[in-house]
């Protein structure tokens, strides 16, 4: 054997030798801090070196003089090997314990912030905390806000099922008791409660199969402009009795691909909202217009326009704003507009609503779909 393949099969058997060992300690604790996994990671490589130089003197038959010279360079390097790996692995424990610190104070639901750190990982997860802390911090306010919505939402559909329920039990007992003066006309009137209730119940089951994510839909083609005429011939009434202008237009032949029922839902809903709250001898325009592969539906009434703060929530389950957009008796929950909303992402489009002019402009985006796009 050559007395290179003797030195490479020292170094291979000492290395194995050192390493076997520091594996074998490591496996031994179940548990093992950071810290002594790279201790025991840097004492093994540096040991690994020395038994090999060691093992390599020994074969060599060096004088004790030439094996005391090599110990003199092997130990002091190993000991300052081991101490600046132990060093090192302080430093990075220290900086593991401020991203522990880090993890608990975003569980506590405090703003983690640990100081810079000069390992790469743990400073990509230091990152990763923040961006979670961040991402909890909205998902937190967002749960607040519904939460709020919710209660708002019982406080307000209390006091609208209150209200007519009164109301028709006294017409109930006016007429048990043969009291009422006009029979026929306490009739209408009761009539006219129980289906604005049943409006109600409605409107509260469906918004809450959109949430729920319940409600059966299908894609099938609309042509937009017969069921934008249905939705101004059904609110026409309402409009003349309240003194309200009502007019539309839509391309010929625009075909949406959607659920009919949920888009004669929106312009119904749209239309009504925006007749209740314009002023008497206003208008209520509606058009309809093709943008790329999209449908646009724009409803502006004259309400007299909102405050921009408004303008984000006006959407929101129960919300009624300000004394302007206030629902005079037979008013409805407030559940409208969010109905509207739930739809149209449903369908996967968008709407949002601006202030113009006298008043403000309800607009709702609705993908045409394939079909619809390569008209021209």
């Amino acid at each position: 054997m050559s007395d290179v393949t003797l030195i490479l099969v020292i170094a291979l058997a000492s290395a194995l030798a050192v390493g076997g060992l520091g594996w074998l300690a490591l496996r031994l604790r179940a548990m093992r801090s950071l810290r002594t996994t790279i201790a025991v990671a840097t004492a093994c490589s540096v040991l690994t070196v020395v038994a090999g130089m060691i093992g390599t003197a020994r074969a060599m038959f060096l004088s004790a003089h030439d094996f005391g010279v090599v110990l003199l360079v092997c130990i002091p390097s190993a000991v300052v090997a081991i101490l600046l790996g132990l060093l090192l692995a302080r430093e990075v424990v220290d900086e593991a314990r401020d991203v522990q610190e880090a993890a608990r104070a975003m569980a506590e639901g405090e703003p983690p912030s640990p100081p810079p750190l000069s390992t790469t990982e743990l400073a990509a997860v230091s990152r990763e905390l923040e961006e979670t802390s961040k991402r909890w911090a909205e998902s937190r306010e967002r749960e607040a806000a519904l939460e709020a919505a919710r209660h708002e939402l019982v406080a307000w559909i209390s006091h609208d099922l209150r209200s007519p329920l009164a109301g028709v039990r006294a017409m109930a007992e006016a007429l048990e008791d043969d009291v009422a003066q006009d029979p026929a006309r306490y009739h209408r009137q009761i009539r006219s409660e129980v289906d604005r209730l049943s409006a109600m119940v409605s409107d509260l089951l469906q918004l809450s199969r959109l949430h729920a994510g319940t409600r059966l839909t299908s894609r099938e083609p609309v042509v937009i402009g017969d069921v934008l005429s249905d939705a101004l011939a059904s609110a026409d009434a309402v409009a003349q009795t309240r003194g309200v202008t009502l007019s539309g237009a839509a391309p010929d032949g625009l075909v949406l691909y959607a659920d009919p029922r949920d888009v004669a839902r929106v312009l119904d809903n749209l239309v009504g909202n925006a007749i209740r709250h314009t002023r008497s001898s206003g208008s209520v325009q509606v058009q309809v217009r093709r943008i790329g592969s999209e449908a646009v539906i724009s409803v502006q009434d004259e309400c007299g326009g909102m405050a921009d703060a408004d303008l984000d929530r006006v959407f929101e389950v129960g919300w009624r704003g300000t004394h302007a957009r206030t629902p005079a008796a037979g008013g409805g929950a407030g559940l409208g507009l969010a109905i509207v909303r739930g739809i149209v992402t449903a369908q996967h489009g968008s709407v949002g609503a601006v202030n113009v002019g006298t008043g403000c402009r309800f607009e709702v985006r609705l993908p045409l779909g394939a079909a619809a796009t390569e008209q021209p």
